[in-house]
């Protein structure tokens, strides 16, 4: 009975992050469907603004570092069942993700406003590969365990998580960090920057910039010199060309 709660709790927490992560792509991109976004949402004073949405911010970087890390999950799990800490962790992202983009306060006046038809089928365009990018990412590094359905399935059937293993696909061939690339690409790439806008454009940026320093020192530590070599040939956001291949795991 508990590695069925465990699984059903697992699926409950998946949904909710799906359907919130669907309705982050509506409110960064301000479209019609969304009644609250990034551009459209309660009136306040700009400094109250500021204050309110910095602080947002600052509380979604917090909980994704800190529950992301060893310690952490390691005094975790004395409360938490292991098979279901990511589960958890998936949960509270997607809570404060959803008090995020109800709480935002826009910001009017415009940073660039661009009026060229092609221009702006070309930004679109790379906000929506931008999220693509997101989710595709998210496959190639194994999507089901990212958000805790792995662990939760295994658990029921008994079954035990096998050890991490370096490969690069698609991808990761390119770049160390795709899925936070797509992020970039989809946060920056709009028709129309609001300064509301850019200060969520500014602050994710900055987030994701500080998570990949962290994220490179678990890579590290787990997967030593292999890492320093896929380190050194591939670039981190952007592609190094002209560098050596790492050759595949054995």
């Amino acid at each position: 009975m508990e590695r069925s709660i465990n699984m059903l709790f697992a699926l409950v927490a998946y949904a909710i992050f799906f359907a919130t992560f669907l309705y982050l792509v509506a409110f960064v991109g301000n479209l019609p469907l969304a009644p609250v976004t990034v551009d459209r949402g309660p009136d306040a004073p700009v400094a109250v603004a500021l204050a309110v949405n910095i602080g947002l911010i600052a509380l979604f970087g917090l909980q994704h570092s800190v529950m992301a890390r060893k310690g952490f999950k390691a005094w975790w799990t004395r409360a938490v069942p292991k098979p279901a800490e990511r589960s958890v962790y998936v949960l509270m992202a997607s809570a404060v993700l959803i008090l995020l983009m109800t709480l935002w306060r826009p910001i009017d006046g415009l940073v660039w406003s661009v009026g060229n038809e092609t221009a702006r089928t070309i930004l679109w365009s790379l906000f929506g590969l931008g999220w693509l990018v997101v989710l595709l990412s998210t496959f190639l590094i194994n999507h089901f365990e990212l958000f805790g359905l792995q662990q939760a399935w295994l658990h029921m059937r008994g079954g035990q998580p096998v050890e991490p293993v370096f490969h690069q696909p698609l991808f990761y061939k390119w770049v160390r960090h795709p899925l936070y690339l797509g992020f970039f690409i989809a946060f920056w790439a709009t028709p129309e920057m609001s300064y509301g806008h850019l200060l969520l454009a500014i602050g994710m940026s900055a987030y994701m910039l500080l998570a990949i320093r962290y994220e490179e020192r678990d890579l590290l530590a787990l997967f030593g010199d292999r890492y320093v070599q896929y380190r050194g040939e591939v670039g981190m956001l952007l592609p190094r060309f002209g560098g050596r291949s790492v050759p595949p795991a054995e």
